[in-house]
C-alpha cells in the first residue's frame, strides 16, 4: 500500500490525537508536533507503541523541518481561556505557525491543510454563516488575538497558493466536542459537563438563549481527511459544524439529564463580544466532500460524559 507521511501540528491537543489516530488507522505514517500548551501526552500515549507513530516537541512558532507529504495545520489554544492566557503567543501560533508550515509545504512540494474557525465570522449579521459571508470581527477586542489571527491564517494559505503554487485546504471549525477535550478549557461542553459531574451549579452566562451548533469529534476528523482528499483547484475554505442548533440551556437541561445530576442553573453576564448565534451553512460541504455530521447531540454527550467521568475519577 502507499502509506503516506502525514504531519500533524497541535497533534497531541483534543481535534488533533483524534486525527493522529484515525490516519494510523488508515495505515500512514504520522508525525505529531505539539508543544503540550494546551495539548496532552495522555491524548497520544495509548499510540506511542504504533511503529508509525512518533511525537515530538516543537513550538511552530519557530521553524521546523521533516520529510513529508502532508501537513495538517492544527496548532493553537482555541478555548477563550487558553487564547486569551497569553494573546501575543496566540497570534503569533496562528500567524508564524502558518508562514513556517506554508514554507515547508512549498519546499517539500506537500498538500497543507488549515485548521480554521467559526470564529472568523464573528459574531455575525448572517444566519446560518456561509463560506461566502466575511464576518463581523471586532479587530481589537479581548478575542481578537484567536479571530484576527485565524483570519490572517487564511489570508497566507491563500496567498502562498497565489503566489507559489502551494496545495492548500482550508476549513472552518464549528464548535466541536468529545473525549480528549481538555476540563479547564472553559468550553460550554466540557464546563456542563464538569459541573454536572462535580454536582456543581451549572454556569450560564447571558440569559441562556444564545444558540451554538455542535459537532462530535469523529465527524469533523471524518471532514478534514475527506477535504484533504479533494482535487488540488479546490482549496475552500469549507465549513465543517453541526446545523442543529441548540441554546444554551437546552444544553445545559440535556447535560442534567445525561448524567442525572442535581445541579442547578446560575446565570452570570455575556463575556465580552461573545457571539449571540453560530450556525454552519454545510452546503457546501455536502456538495465538495459527500459530508455531513452523523453523531447526533446526545449521543456524542454520552461518550463525551463517559470519558469525562472516567478523568475525574482518576483525579480523585
Amino acid at each position: 500500500m502507499n502509506r503516506k507521511k502525514i504531519l500533524i501540528t497541535g497533534g497531541a491537543g483534543f481535534i488533533g490525537s483524534h486525527l493522529c489516530e484515525k490516519l494510523l488507522n488508515d495505515g500512514n505514517e504520522v508525525l505529531c508536533v505539539d508543544n503540550y500548551f494546551t495539548g496532552s501526552k495522555d491524548n497520544i500515549l495509548h499510540l506511542m507503541d504504533n511503529p508509525y507513530f512518533e511525537a515530538i516537541r516543537h513550538d511552530i512558532v519557530h521553524p521546523f523541518t521533516a520529510d513529508v507529504d502532508e501537513i495538517y495545520n492544527l496548532a493553537c489554544p482555541a478555548s477563550p481561556v487558553h487564547y486569551q492566557y497569553n494573546a501575543i503567543k496566540t497570534i503569533k501560533t496562528s500567524v508564524m505557525g502558518a508562514i513556517n508550515m506554508l514554507g515547508l509545504a512549498k519546499r517539500l512540494k506537500a498538500k497543507i491543510l488549515q485548521a480554521s474557525t467559526s470564529e472568523v465570522y464573528g459574531d455575525p449579521q448572517v444566519h446560518p454563516q456561509q463560506e461566502s459571508y466575511w464576518g463581523n470581527v471586532n479587530p481589537i477586542g479581548i478575542r481578537s488575538c484567536y479571530d484576527e489571527g485565524k483570519r490572517c491564517a487564511e489570508t497566507l494559505f491563500m496567498d502562498y497558493h497565489r503566489q507559489n503554487n502551494v496545495r492548500v485546504k482550508i476549513i472552518r471549525i464549528f464548535n466541536t466536542y468529545g473525549p480528549n477535550m481538555n476540563p479547564n478549557d472553559g468550553r460550554v461542553v466540557s464546563n456542563f459537563i464538569v459541573q454536572a459531574l462535580k454536582g456543581e451549579d451549572i454556569t450560564i452566562y447571558g440569559d441562556g438563549s444564545q444558540t451554538r451548533s455542535f459537532q462530535y469529534v469523529d465527524d469533523l476528523v471524518e471532514a478534514m481527511v475527506r477535504m484533504m482528499a479533494t482535487n488540488d483547484s479546490f482549496t475552500g475554505p469549507v465549513n465543517t459544524g453541526n446545523p442543529g442548533e441548540f441554546t444554551m440551556i437546552e444544553l445545559a437541561n440535556l447535560v442534567i439529564e445525561l448524567t442525572g445530576s442535581k445541579s442547578k442553573l446560575v446565570f452570570r453576564p455575556l463575556p465580552s463580544d461573545d457571539p449571540k448565534q453560530r450556525k454552519p451553512d454545510i452546503t457546501l460541504a455536502k456538495e465538495s466532500l459527500g459530508w455531513e455530521p452523523k453523531v447526533q447531540l446526545k449521543e456524542g454527550l454520552i461518550k463525551t460524559i463517559e470519558y469525562f467521568d472516567n478523568l475525574l475519577k482518576q483525579h480523585v
